[in-house]
């Protein structure tokens, strides 16, 4: 048992000082030593000079270790401590706490000094060369010194180059070593995965295996999981997981969590929640890899389950746990779960978080309410473009068009370079208002101020933008002159477009091509019959109903939800299950009575699948309207409702909750697939214009 550090001394030898060093564990220990080696003229001594150094950074201190280097310059008792060793030591640390500048800065220090770097600080300071034009530089350098074949300075070259985005310079320093070891390998393998280099990382790692002198580790089986968890390849990754159990590293956590995750991401969900049952130590990790799969699986209320379990554990969450959990409350637009967690983020003083504010407003404006979503923004007083994203996205969900733009300008203003998907949310604003103009603006400003292409989602964008504004033509040349082939988002865009104008013909084109592309999606197929109907060529629309059956598609239900007193209530159009049916339906038709007395007119047209008078009748019977007279008879008079619904609502049933905002004075929060509506006073957020 080591004896504890002495609260104070007189006198104490340098064999003693160096035994001291190995128990200090704080700053106080570390200030008590440094008085001591003032006091006691050891200060000069370059071994003990360097223990100091070090320990001041393995206390978290670099700021002092940085102060002691930089005082020993005024002094010429100090000259004899700054040798290699000293400088490698320090440059070491600077790399570690991510400070590259300063240890460049202190690496051309030394040989100004005319001190020669050796192979341990060629080493250190290779971690700092961020980008490939410096790390070329010092390659050169350590050419010119002799040192190319050591086997660390090839290990750190291939780590620089992997991380500069050089990945062939890395493969070929490690292909031209004399010498390998496995931190030389697990840089290679580490280097693909960075770098989007799945396949290549999955067969270097069959080669390591092949070595008869190495065997992986935990790097090397974690990184190869994680190859495999992204190019969902369960059956390599069960092999991966028979060499784990081979080399008798499956207790490990940090594997474990590999393997759940690799599980997870495959879609083999079931076996990552069979390893996480074997874990007896579960750490926040291990948790945060099973609430990430439940929400990559689309099991968000699972999520949300373990998160809490998790808090009964006596685990405490971390930054990646609150994000998760955030959003799996918006994916299930459960707005008291997410303010449940909110209290948790503000009790553990993670609010301050960057990352974990930007997913409150994600979570606040998925669960539609804008005002809370705000709020989080303005709190968040670090923010990136992550944060400002999230915001416009917010914004551009609800309608608020005029906000985006807005928004984004003052982020501009902020010095803040928008990314990808700041501008799929400028673009989709633009769509959803009917600003050609701007849309092309911003759309041009991508490649030509920011150089970035733009992508499928941006050309999708431009799509809808074109074809809400009844330009179809010119929105059908775009998609044939687009630099890359259009995916389903953009013929989807398109024939969209076609469906709201009533261009048959064109639809027709459009939806021949997405039954090729996807053949299995009912959406397709339903917007078209839906248009013969519209258009009266039912025969046409009983074609294209055969063709469903023919191909075995079915149209997806839809259904309507709210919640009610910590209770999800849910429709489907023509419900008769609910426990309060007979009130809902007179509900129903006091309401109808209402809305004509105010001059609503049933928009029959979105009655497609019915005939004669029972058109009208079978509009009111939308699971949206049944939820809505729900909401109207169990929650109290003038509280929100919030309705959420799995397809995109219809005209006739976004006309009705107009009129019931404005009789019953109630603010209703409609979240369809596509957007918020926000009903209001008789008026609707998205200005009519979705």
């Amino acid at each position: 048992m080591k004896a504890p550090f002495p609260q104070s001394f007189q006198y104490i030898s340098s064999t003693q000082l160096t035994q001291l060093f190995s128990r200090a564990k704080n700053l106080n220990h570390a200030a008590q030593i440094h008085a001591h080696l003032i006091t006691g003229d050891y200060i000069s001594s370059p071994f003990l000079f360097n223990n100091l150094l070090n320990l001041y950074s393995k206390c978290g201190h670099i700021s002092q270790s940085l102060s002691l280097f930089s005082s020993s310059n005024s002094r010429t008792d100090f000259d004899g401590t700054k040798n290699v060793f000293t400088y490698t030591s320090l440059i070491a640390h600077l790399s570690r706490c991510n400070l590259p500048s300063k240890a460049l800065t202190f690496f051309n220090e030394m040989r100004g000094r005319s001190i020669s770097p050796n192979h341990f600080t060629f080493s250190a300071v290779l971690p700092s060369c961020g980008g490939a034009a410096v790390g070329r530089q010092m390659h050169s350098l350590i050419r010119k010194h002799g040192f190319e074949s050591d086997v660390f300075v090839g290990s750190a070259l291939v780590d620089m180059y992997a991380k500069s985005g050089e990945i062939m310079c890395a493969w070929r320093v490690f292909d031209e070593m004399p010498e390998r070891n496995l931190v030389s390998w697990n840089s290679v393998i580490v280097g693909f995965l960075r770098n989007g280099c799945y396949i290549e990382a999955i067969d270097f790692f069959r080669i390591l295996i092949g070595e008869d002198l190495i065997r992986p580790d935990q790097v090397s089986l974690s990184s190869v999981l994680s190859a495999c968890a992204n190019i969902c390849g369960a059956a390599i990754g069960r092999q991966v997981h028979g060499i784990v159990v081979k080399n008798g590293l499956e207790y490990l956590a940090y594997v474990k969590n590999s393997l759940m995750d690799m599980y997870s991401k495959c879609g083999v969900f079931d076996d990552a929640e069979k390893l996480f049952r074997t874990i007896e130590d579960r750490d926040v990790v291990t948790w945060n890899v099973m609430m990430m799969g439940f929400v990559q699986n689309g099991s968000f209320e699972e999520a949300c389950n373990y998160f809490w379990i998790m808090r009964r554990e006596g685990v405490f969450p971390d930054e990646v746990s609150f994000s998760t959990v955030l959003h799996a409350s918006a994916g299930i637009a459960a707005l008291d779960q997410g303010c449940l967690v909110h209290n948790q983020i503000m009790k553990t003083g993670f609010s301050v978080n960057t990352c974990v504010a930007s997913s409150l407003v994600t979570m606040y404006a998925k669960c539609g309410s804008l005002v809370d979503a705000r709020r989080a923004f303005a709190e968040n007083q670090e923010r990136n473009v992550i944060s400002w994203t999230a915001m416009i996205s917010a914004y551009q969900q609800h309608g608020c068009a005029d906000r985006v733009v807005e928004m984004f300008d003052e982020m501009l203003k902020a010095g803040i370079k928008p990314d990808y998907i700041t501008f799929v949310s400028v673009l989709s604003a633009c769509g959803h208002t009917g600003r050609v103009d701007e849309g092309f603006s911003y759309f041009n400003l991508m490649s030509e101020s920011y150089k970035m292409n733009p992508g499928l989602e941006h050309y999708a964008c431009m799509v809808d933008l074109l074809g809400r504004a009844g330009r179809l033509d010119e929105a059908k040349r775009f998609v044939e002159k687009m630099p890359i082939e259009p995916d389903i988002s953009i013929w989807g865009a398109l024939l969209g477009a076609c469906r709201k104008h009533g261009d048959i013909d064109m639809g027709k084109e459009v939806a021949e091509r997405l039954f090729q592309i996807e053949p299995n999606n009912p959406g397709n197929y339903v917007l078209l019959r839906n248009m013969y109907a519209r258009g009266g060529r039912l025969e046409e629309a009983n074609e294209v109903r055969r063709l469903m059956e023919f191909n075995r598609v079915r149209k997806e239900p839809g259904y309507s939800w709210l919640d009610v007193r910590n209770t999800t209530h849910v429709f489907k159009a023509h419900d008769r299950s609910h426990f309060m049916t007979n009130e809902i339906y007179e509900k129903l038709g006091e309401l109808e009575e209402l809305v004509k007395k105010r001059g609503y007119v049933a928009e029959i047209q979105y009655a497609v699948n019915d005939v004669g008078e029972y058109k009208e009748r079978s509009l009111w019977y939308h699971s949206e309207k049944l939820a809505l007279a729900y909401g109207l008879l169990s929650l109290p008079v003038g509280a929100t409702i919030r309705i959420k619904k799995n397809l995109r609502t219809c005209g006739d049933c976004h006309t009705v909750m107009k009129f019931a905002s404005e009789i019953f004075e109630r603010e209703i929060i409609l979240r369809d697939i596509n957007r918020f509506h926000r009903f209001a006073g008789g008026q609707c957020s998205c200005g009519d214009y979705w």
